[in-house]
């Protein structure tokens, strides 16, 4: 059998809607739910909302298209795919990048994810009841502070991510998430309604939704550019390893646009159900208390104690976290496992408990050392990520050549009419841009 038969009998998603259910569940993670609101609540509101906007559609959404496009065209992993598309040359270290940034990434996320695992337990439970500010405080810094608790959780998160993900596309990732994504958007909507009911939650929506352009600065611009960034899981390898099982007929461009505008929604969303309710219970944003893990597992469940039915909406919101985060960790996995099953020639059952194991096993450390936590997450997000996405944007708009990118993108039968305006924009739109977040986190320029 030649490798070309070989590949055209891999597994591939049935149709547009499990793709998109798919792509949109690896970016819509913790980022969009937990880091999103608390961004834009630092960064001038509805002002830090109109860039985010802006960059989303100038650069991530042709980021995007490229990565799939690579993943499609080759039908082989990230790595796999440099290999094929660019035979003899280095440019297979980008398929390395993104596979070993999925690596580390899952390696540090999946200690958070077991947080909200551990949280969702907690709401069942109505663990929170009562609780003072102080004492949520020590709650989360004990769990995070424990040698074995976050472990514990952490491992369980990783058992069910592998479950789903050796099952393969169509048995396993495309099936959950199938369930998982209108899930978590019914959840969503659930908490938005009840968030908006509350007294005083026209305050929180006229900070989303009304742009302060006084409280822009170039930080504000940059963090709107990096959040736009990473929020959809580009530079990565995620995107193009979903691309690889997406068939012929779906269209590239269609496909790309539905899950950003997914991933945007989402992060509304969460935006919406957080800050009426933050203001209506006399909170600020910008606040030391509410930012990062603060505003997720020390604020909110003190929110939900004062709310009437807070007992639901609490087991609600961390279920939500949960969801979100299982439908990135998927997709990280993925990223691994292909590698693995395409390049290393192991089975897939087997190729998902190695990366499990393996990951895990790093995870570990992870939560119990953070300096190895922030190890990870800085390497990742700060040079892999970055560098990965500006390399892939020039692959394809410098090296690939017109006329494959236009043959994949038409690949439907449809003639691509955004073809003219995607070229420029991977040539230089977003390879600039992409550039000033990498130069900018590493501290070589500032703004």
């Amino acid at each position: 059998m030649t490798k070309l038969d070989q590949t055209n009998k891999r597994d591939n998603f049935t149709g547009l809607f499990g793709v998109i259910a798919a792509a949109a569940g690896s970016a819509i993670g913790l980022g969009n739910i937990w880091r999103f609101p608390y961004v834009l609540g630092d960064n001038g509101g509805g002002a830090f909302l109109l860039l985010y906007l802006g960059f989303i559609i100038t650069i991530c959404v042709p980021v995007m298209l490229s990565e799939l496009l690579i993943g499609r065209k080759a039908q082989l992993s990230i790595f796999g795919a440099f290999r094929k598309l660019a035979p003899g040359s280095l440019w297979w270290i980008i398929g390395l990048m993104g596979v070993a940034a999925s690596f580390m990434i899952l390696s540090f996320y999946a200690v958070v994810a077991g947080w909200t695992l551990e949280y969702a337990f907690f709401a069942l439970k109505n663990h929170f009841a009562g609780m003072t500010p102080a004492e949520l405080k020590h709650t989360f810094d004990y769990l995070t502070g424990s040698t074995w608790r976050p472990v514990v959780f952490m491992l369980i998160f990783m058992f069910i991510t592998a479950i789903i993900v050796q099952s393969g596309i169509k048995k396993g990732i495309e099936r959950y998430t199938k369930i998982l994504m209108p899930l978590l958007l019914v959840i969503i909507l659930v908490l938005c309604v009840r968030s908006l009911t509350l007294d005083g939650a026209s305050a929180g929506l006229e900070f989303l939704f009304k742009p302060d352009f006084s409280a822009i600065t170039t930080n504000t611009v940059m963090m709107a550019l990096g959040q736009a960034f990473f929020s959809l899981s580009l530079g990565m390898g995620v995107m193009a390893t979903y691309g690889s099982y997406i068939k012929k007929r779906e269209s590239l461009g269609k496909t790309a646009v539905f899950v950003t505008i997914t991933d945007v929604f989402i992060a509304i969303l969460a935006g919406i159900a957080i800050f009426p309710a933050v203001f209506a219970f006399g909170l600020q944003p910008g606040q030391e208390s509410l930012e990062g893990p603060g505003l997720v597992f020390m604020i909110l469940p003190g929110i939900f104690n004062q709310m009437a039915g807070g007992y639901f909406f609490s087991v609600l919101f961390f279920f939500l976290l949960v969801i979100a985060a299982l439908t990135s960790s998927i997709s990280l996995m993925e990223v691994v496992v292909a590698y693995f099953v395409e390049e290393l020639k192991i089975k897939r059952v087997k190729a998902t408990w190695i990366a499990a194991a393996s990951m895990s096993f790093l995870s570990a450390l992870s939560a119990v050392d953070g300096r190895i936590f922030n190890f990870f997450e800085n390497t990742s997000s700060n040079i892999l990520l970055p560098l990965g996405g500006l390399l892939i944007v020039i692959f394809v708009g410098w090296f690939l050549g017109k006329k494959i990118v236009r043959e994949e993108l038409e690949a439907d039968g449809r003639v691509a009419f955004y073809f003219r305006l995607f070229v420029p924009a991977i040539r230089f739109l977003a390879p600039i841009a992409i550039a000033m977040v990498f130069l900018n986190a590493l501290g070589i320029i500032r703004f």
